[in-house]
């Protein structure tokens, strides 16, 4: 393998730049008091059964780093990781990692402990350390490894004891699980240190209760259900991302019939994907036709997600008996309770049978799936994941091959995608040079606090 990266003198100029501004950041000091409603058990970013919602992501976002991070383009960028490159053929990779890192603890970044955070996330890699880089062998090509690297499970960690130790920009002083989490700004840190002196994370929160502590001033930044933005006031500065959700109806099994097919295909024709956007989300979020939203691939709209009822029931006359599908949803999900009642009616419209039900073996799910990625072939390729659905093939690396590789996931009739949903902040007035990111990722440390109630 060739030596990679930058020229050494650009490396040089790179890193000067860096301390540079680190020492000569302004220290605004302050207490951030953030509220959501996610109630995180824990503070590793491997563990795998919590939720990989926005909220979750950016808090442990404040703690761990990843090597290469993506621009609002979806372009990836140097973070712990200075450059990379890659062998012809896309399946040996090499990382080269910023010198001068220290985990929280003081800790060095090294090419081993790299290596073993990215194996626990990725045990089906090969990765070796060198001498300052490590070293990615894949089973099969792949041009999007570096935005992978940005994925919320590649951010690296140090395992001490049990804890989580990371390289970010705040470090842990404080954690009752589920309950709260208090950072301290690190004066460390790799990217110079944060504006804010420390961050206060209360979790579990209901909107109401998040609603008065805002106006009591006793916190300057909450989550708020994307389909409650509408209720911004003069005094409530709502701030929404782009669609960055997916809601779907996912069925257990593959098609047994072409009859079957055909049931399914009359309900994705029957459901009035607007009223659902228009009523249940008040108009906060946007129809969908495909897996991935417009704003990221530029040609969703070829997907039709319009009503067609009469084609619906054109369909189910074709079929001589419909059988009787249980739809499940999660049950401490008020919203998915009301798109799924939603659904039961629309289904019936077109004469097709739909119980809510919980209980047992679902026929049916209803599902909601957060944007993984800023990448469309990497956002496309996790979704697949998390509808346990078999990967979608790439052709190329062309916006045609990605659209090519979501309509066949599409045409298995396995997924039937319904709305696109924002993540929503209410912003304190007092909360400075905040800045909306499409994907709904926070920028904390570049954000201070000034004095006064929201």
């Amino acid at each position: 393998m060739k030596p990679i990266g930058f020229p050494l003198i650009a490396i040089g100029s790179l890193l000067l730049a860096s301390a540079a501004a680190a020492a000569t950041r302004p220290h605004y000091g302050g207490t951030l008091h953030v509220q959501i409603e996610s109630g995180m058990r824990s503070l590793d970013p491997g563990d795998g059964s919590q939720s990989n919602g926005v909220a979750v992501g950016n808090v442990l976002g404040l703690l761990f780093d990843n090597l290469v991070v993506l621009n609002d383009r979806g372009q990836a960028q140097p973070a712990l990781a200075l450059s990379w490159q890659s062998e012809p053929g896309n399946q040996r990779w090499q990382f080269v990692l910023r010198p001068g890192v220290t985990f929280s603890d003081g800790t060095p970044l090294t090419p081993e402990l790299v290596a073993a955070s990215l194996l626990r996330a990725n045990p089906n890699w090969k990765i070796a350390p060198q001498e300052t880089a490590v070293v990615i062998q894949l089973d099969a090509a792949s041009v999007s490894l570096p935005a992978e690297m940005a994925l919320a499970r590649n951010r690296i960690a140090k395992l001490d004891s049990g804890k989580a130790l990371g390289t970010g920009p705040f470090i842990s002083t404080e954690w009752d699980p589920g309950k709260k989490l208090g950072l301290t700004a690190r004066d460390d840190y790799w990217a110079g240190r944060p504006f804010l002196d420390s961050v206060i994370i209360e979790m579990g929160k209901n909107f109401r209760d998040e609603t008065i502590a805002y106006d009591l001033g006793q916190a300057q930044l909450i989550e708020i259900p994307s389909e409650e933005a509408h209720h911004a006031t003069e005094s409530r500065e709502i701030r929404a991302s782009r669609p960055v959700e997916l809601v779907a109806l996912l069925f257990a099994s593959e098609a047994q019939s072409p009859e079957e097919v055909k049931q399914r295909q009359a309900l994705a024709q029957s459901i009035d994907r607007d009223q659902l956007n228009r009523v249940v989300l008040q108009n906060s979020g946007e129809a969908a036709g495909g897996l991935l939203p417009n704003w990221l691939t530029g040609y969703e709209f070829l997907f039709p997600s319009a009503m067609d009822l009469t084609r619906a029931q054109q369909l189910r006359a074709e079929v001589p008996q419909a059988r009787l599908w249980k739809l499940a949803f999660a049950a401490d999900d008020t919203l998915a309770r009301l798109i799924a009642e939603r659904i039961v009616l629309n289904g019936g419209d077109a004469g097709l049978r739909l119980q809510l039900s919980n209980q047992g073996a679902p026929d049916i799910r209803l599902v909601r799936v957060p944007l993984a990625s800023l990448d469309g072939f990497i956002a496309l390729s996790r979704m697949a994941k998390s509808l346990q659905l078999p990967p979608p093939r790439f052709l190329g690396n062309t916006a045609d091959d990605l659209y090519h590789a979501e309509n066949a996931m599409l045409n298995s009739q396995r997924v039937i995608p319904l709305l696109y949903l924002r993540t929503a902040w209410v912003v304190s007035k007092t909360l400075r040079n905040w800045e909306d990111v499409p994907d709904g990722t926070w920028r904390l440390p570049d954000v201070w606090a000034a004095p006064g109630k929201p």
